[in-house]
């Protein structure tokens, strides 16, 4: 089964916690503290693994949560290292952020990997925090919450040319007869209702992958029909070859199919109507064709594109249009990127904190820093509640409350910490 989009959630490891304890040995008085930090939580990588060429995967797995770090260790031991959870997807998987739609990555080549989420750090032990004020700590560090987050997976098809057209050309039948490619044949429209690939060999070191994109009618670039699940598999192919039907036994005029479908590619990606193309007319062993060929091939003459008549059933005139396909990979020069309007974001700093009401009137706190500093903080721990406290009041928080209106007994939230304010 061919499946083209996934939808996975990931969760990296969490920090291990770190460890508070103290140097208890003979002869070692006074010894001070010796706990050692957490151990960093695995992250989530997707890697591109050559035997894939599908999503299927994901359809009964959606969700991938790395292991946690080790805790740290008496004697200032460190805890270990998770190790980076590795998820296997196809060449061509663009990875998307669910809720924003943006491109986080775009895997194409054989072993290339991404990090999607990265392991949170590992809490740092009671030694960590001797000072000359506090020479004997008694709290540590919790492990820092690894990254969560909703990935939409995308694959686009890797082919070298790509085969366009209607419904019931021929494509089909086409790549059935220059590769080794099996998709189904029937006399109706819609047959093939996923892509095909098949590899066209022309004798040792001449061969390349060809794509059969299921039929498009209009409105594709909308999404009509299945427009949108097949038009982006035509994105990546280099050259584009057009099967036209010019038996014209559906009623159809072969010019206007070629401008609709054009059309269609224009309206869908500008870059895909400046790919070099090929016309294919098909079903030349049809009576018909012949009168209508003339005039397509006049046509395609003003146009400047070559045409090739070919007949899928009979072979006819198949060899000549996947020799001349060959030499023009063999020519294609890779188009330059469009240059995209610069877009510069500031980035905002990590301790800025911002502080707002929700619809039930309780007050928000958030920041990274300070989101960060509750998931890693010990409440249970004096020493550690003490040194939150302290820092609660140096970053200025509880004036930025007092600023908003926070009055005794209000609720406050921040991260997954819920409080009532009190002086």
């Amino acid at each position: 089964m061919f499946i083209d989009r996934a939808r996975i959630q990931i969760k990296a490891g969490d920090g291990g916690h770190g460890m508070s304890s103290f140097r208890r040995e003979k002869f070692v008085p006074k010894g001070g503290p010796s706990g050692g930090d957490g151990g960093r939580g695995a992250s989530v990588v997707l890697k591109v693994d050559p035997n894939m060429n599908t999503l299927i995967d994901f359809r009964y797995k959606r969700k991938f949560v790395g292991k946690n770090g080790d805790n740290g260790g008496t004697k200032n031991c460190y805890g270990q290292n998770a190790e980076p959870l590795v998820v296997k997807v196809p060449a061509g998987t663009v990875v998307k952020d669910a809720e924003t739609g943006e491109v986080l990555a775009d895997l194409t080549e054989i072993d290339e990997e991404a990090v999607l989420a990265h392991g949170g750090r590992g809490g740092r032990g009671n030694a960590k925090f001797v000072n000359s004020v506090n020479r004997a700590p008694t709290f540590a560090e919790m492990g820092e919450p690894g990254e969560e987050r909703v990935l939409q997976l995308e694959l686009k098809l890797l082919a070298d040319v790509g085969l366009v057209g209607y419904p019931s050309v021929g494509k089909s039948s086409i790549i059935s007869m220059v590769s080794a490619a099996r998709p189904e044949i029937a006399a109706y429209h819609f047959t093939t209702l996923v892509p095909v690939l098949g590899v066209v060999s022309l004798g040792e070191g001449h061969s390349f992958v060809m794509a059969d994109i299921p039929g498009l009618i209009e409105g594709a670039h909308e999404g009509v029909g299945l427009g949108h699940d097949f038009l982006r598999h035509v994105e990546r192919t280099k050259i584009i070859l057009h099967v036209i039907d010019v038996s014209g036994i559906e009623g159809r005029d072969p010019i206007e199919d070629y401008h609709r479908i054009n059309k269609e590619l224009r309206l869908y990606n500008e870059r895909l109507a400046k790919r070099p193309q090929i016309i294919a007319a098909n079903k030349m062993d049809i009576p018909e064709a012949k009168e209508n060929y003339e005039k397509l091939k006049a046509f395609a003459n003003e146009q400047g594109i070559e045409i090739f008549p070919v007949s899928a059933a009979t072979n006819e005139g198949l060899k000549p249009l996947i020799e001349r396909v060959s030499q023009m990979l063999d020519e294609y020069v890779e188009e330059p990127e469009a240059i995209e309007e610069v877009k510069v974001y500031q980035a905002k700093p990590d301790d800025e904190i911002t502080i707002s009401r929700d619809e039930a009137g309780d007050f928000v706190v958030k920041g990274k820093y300070i989101e960060k500093l509750v998931a890693m903080t010990n409440f249970e721990n004096d020493e550690a509640l003490q040194r939150f406290q302290y820092i609660w009041r140096v970053k200025g928080i509880e004036d930025m409350l007092k600023a908003h209106g926070v009055k005794e007994g209000d609720t406050v939230h921040i991260g997954t910490m819920e409080f009532d304010y009190k002086e």
